[in-house]
């Protein structure tokens, strides 16, 4: 890669059609060896960085680069701010430390019996089915659950956010700013319910995220009701998606090692380290974005003031210069506490520990109710902004 300013190259395109379980990695792969700094024309232009040290320093580096501009790849179309991914230090900090409350140790231990009761009660008669997508009968389905515990929702309100989240996603891949708007209106609709009825009392701020951000002061002052809104609204999405492309890139993997199938089901024990090598070998997150506060240089290349710069975690995550034979799993590998899949530094991802939950009950439990699975059709993948599957047929054995 040279230093010459490169805006008109266009080394790859992020939407490009019939996109398989591998091709994006060895796409990646490629550019990594010449561009780790990639550039695309679409969406109206855009820097990608591949490479870890390179998402490693737009991510960490502040003072150079900015969320509250553009922190998506494509940039679309919303209404007022989500705190605390749309603010920078310090202002971000009065939300960051409400929502860091809710993900302590002590919250997740009291939390997992109903997480894992949520998976047993949907993969049950999945696997008595012996035919199942667990993409769309228990990824698109499982977080629902999940957060109608977390947030204190009915079920019928949490799967609502889950559907109408998924279509907004949708609505965002193909630039649709018209139902972009409409569905981000309905999730601030389900927003604001959340928010009165908490106003109403009867919730614990030491049990609730929402009742907690209302009850919570900032300079001697409550947070801006406009504020707590955004910040509820990004809340109540924020999990929802990258779970549901996941999880079944985990079982698209297992389905092709039948060796460590059987070994984390012989040796259930391995499974978080098998969890942690998973969401490095498989990050779903690639459009994720931050803003040039001003001309500066990353890589050698010249990046103007106002330039977007996807982050490609996807890619990152398997950069060889940081991770040896990183296209390949490795089940204890020395240095996986170095993956970015949940970002770092002020913007690093608060529901990590619930996250690492989801998955390691999943397996643990889908491992332990199955004699084996195997993949019964070609997994279909999700489209940029995420890296994942849609689709992932199984033919399972029931234990």
């Amino acid at each position: 890669m040279t230093t010459a300013d490169r805006r008109d190259a266009h080394d790859f395109d992020p939407v490009r059609p019939g996109e398989t379980f591998t091709s994006a990695h060895a796409e990646f792969a490629e550019l990594r060896s010449r561009c780790p700094l990639a550039r695309s024309q679409t969406y109206d232009g855009f820097w990608a960085a591949l490479g870890y040290d390179e998402v490693l320093t737009v991510i960490t580096d502040i003072d150079r680069f900015t969320t509250s501009r553009q922190n998506a790849v494509p940039k679309f179309a919303f209404t007022g701010v989500r705190p605390p991914l749309h603010l920078d230090p310090p202002e971000h900090m009065a939300y960051r430390r409400v929502i860091n409350g809710a993900f302590t140790p002590p919250r997740m231990r009291a939390l997992e019996p109903k997480v894992r009761a949520a998976a047993v009660g949907l993969l049950d008669p999945l696997i008595d089915a012996r035919w199942v997508d667990v993409c769309r009968q228990y990824a698109q389905r499982f977080p629902a659950f999940v957060f109608a515990e977390f947030f204190n929702l009915s079920t019928d309100v949490s799967e609502e956010i889950k559907q109408v989240s998924g279509r907004y996603v949708d609505a965002i891949q193909v630039l649709d700013h018209d139902v972009v708007k409409s569905l981000s209106g309905r999730l601030y609709d389900i927003a604001q319910d959340i928010i009165d009825s908490r106003r109403g009392g009867g919730y614990d701020p030491r049990e609730d995220l929402t009742a907690a951000l209302i009850a919570t002061d900032y300079r001697g002052e409550p947070l801006p009701a406009p504020m707590v809104l955004g910040c509820v609204r990004q809340l109540i999405v924020t999990g929802m998606v990258a779970p549901s492309v996941f999880i079944g890139n985990m079982f698209v993997h297992l389905s092709r090692d039948t060796e460590l199938q059987d070994r984390l089901r012989a040796e259930p024990g391995l499974i978080p380290a098998a969890v942690e090598e998973f969401l490095r070998l498989y990050s779903p997150y690639r459009g994720m974005a931050r803003t040039a506060r001003t001309d500066t240089e990353l890589s050698g290349q010249p990046i103007r003031a106002g330039d977007p710069i996807a982050l490609v975690y996807t890619s990152a995550n398997r950069d060889e210069r940081v991770f040896p034979d990183g296209e390949t799993f490795e089940l204890h590998r020395p240095n996986i506490a170095d993956h970015i899949s949940f970002g770092r530094g002020t913007h690093s991802c608060p529901g990590a520990p619930l996250a690492r939950m989801m998955m390691r009950v999943t397996l643990e439990e889908a491992l332990s109710r199955s004699a084996g699975f195997q993949l019964a059709g070609e997994p279909e993948m999700a489209i940029w902004a995420e890296w994942g599957t849609r689709s992932v047929p199984l033919e399972v054995v029931r234990a």
